[in-house]
């Protein structure tokens, strides 16, 4: 197994996901790794360290100045011992913490002190996720090189709903296993890759609008292999609480003829264009300048049809290589070959969002790649690990294609 005697050192900071720590430990000595465990005074709140002891096979360590330790010195001696370094939970405060370098107790010293390989699961109300100053330290913390782990999204102990609770433990063991496998998604050095992600919102009045499911986290993740595989990357991006990957572009657009005319003044500088937006197909005729105000039992709303942004991007004179995405709940393979041939594509992926457990919202997909004479599968698992294997794909059809 890709863990087997790594050692991780977990250092587990003062949130309510911290009862989820036991578990994770679990799970990574299960796989052979050797895990020693990290606690600041606040997490002891919420996890008992006798837990984490019988669980992990080793002292739990919460200070920073060990007697028991050589020198009294134990934080040098586990930054030493670490090959991996993971912060979950990791809460915005102690995110704050980490990205101005400030060691003030055991965790945030070791971070500092350790050349283990540096991970966090940030673990947080979804507003404070969604938080500028969060934010910012996230943008820093991932230009230091430090891999994010989730946050995910749903339902989260004070009642909220949105981003900002712990990734799972078996997730964050698949990142971890995954980020050993050395998987290579090809070279796109000199290459500038144009991605749009997430949904479109259409305004119906000042108030409301339309939009879908799309949470963006597959073009964010294509977006962040792509940056990591050389490419210059411009990420078009409809509305989310997805942070920018580093290194990457980002321009947020809101409706669907925004993220056009933004595509638009960008494709002819791009190499690859690849279309993960889940765009809406139509928008109000007659956008209201007041709210609609509630008077009758039914309203009726005229639409008319949004451009089709993948189709004029693949129509140009000299169109980059071009990428589409079919969602479809039924049918998937025919209508996604209709897509293709009709759009003039190079390639598309598709996905059953029918399937559970996969697709919008989920951190999970599965997609068959489909161009004129072949196709490739691609099995469930996790989208980041999926971003690569499909670039892996497109890589080798762009090659392909120029050689032809």
């Amino acid at each position: 197994m890709q863990l087997h005697n790594k050692n991780i050192l977990l250092a587990i900071s003062g949130g309510i996901a911290a009862y989820k720590t036991p578990d994770l430990v679990r799970k990574l000595t299960a796989l052979g790794a050797n895990v020693r465990v990290v606690l600041t005074t606040s997490a002891k709140a919420f996890v008992s360290p006798l837990s984490l002891q019988a669980v992990s096979g080793n002292p739990v360590h919460d200070s920073l100045l060990d007697p028991a330790a050589e020198a009294a010195m134990g934080h040098i001696e586990l930054a030493k011992w670490a090959d991996i370094l993971l912060v979950a939970p990791a809460t915005a405060n102690i995110m704050a913490k980490l990205a101005l370098g400030i060691a003030d107790d055991l965790l945030t010293t070791l971070f500092l002190a350790t050349t283990a390989r540096l991970y966090l699961a940030p673990a947080m109300n979804q507003q404070m996720w969604q938080a500028p100053a969060t934010r910012r330290n996230y943008a820093l913390l991932t230009q230091m090189d430090v891999t994010m782990i989730g946050p995910a999204s749903g339902e989260q102990a004070c009642g909220d709903v949105g981003y900002g609770r712990m990734s799972q433990p078996e997730d964050i063991v698949a990142e971890l296993v995954g980020a050993q496998e050395h998987v290579t998604c090809g070279d796109f050095s000199d290459k500038t890759v144009l991605i749009t992600a997430g949904p479109t919102r259409e305004a119906l009045d000042p108030v409301r609008y339309i939009t879908n499911h799309s949470s963006g986290k597959m073009g964010y993740a294509i977006a962040q292999a792509a940056q990591r595989a050389g490419a210059r990357v411009i990420l078009v991006s409809g509305p989310t609480q997805l942070a920018t990957p580093a290194g990457v572009e980002r321009i947020d657009v809101t409706s669907a003829q925004q993220m056009l005319e933004t595509v638009m003044a960008h494709v002819k500088s791009c190499d690859i264009f690849i279309a993960t937006a889940a765009v809406a197909d139509y928008r109000a005729s007659h956008i209201s300048q007041n709210k609609i105000k509630k008077k009758d039992d039914e309203l009726t709303l005229t639409f008319v049809k949004n451009p089709d942004i993948l189709k004029e991007v693949a129509c140009l004179p000299t169109p980059p290589f071009t990428v589409g995405f079919a969602a479809e709940s039924q049918n998937v393979e025919h209508y996604a070959r209709q897509k293709l041939i009709n759009k003039k594509l190079d390639i598309i992926a598709a996905n059953d969002i029918s399937r559970e457990g996969l697709g919008f919202n989920s951190d999970q997909n599965a997609l068959h790649v489909i161009w004129a004479d072949g196709d490739k599968r691609l099995e469930p698992q996790n989208k980041k690990h999926l971003a690569c294997a499909l670039l892996t794909v497109i890589n080798d059809r762009y090659n392909n294609k120029k050689t032809s």
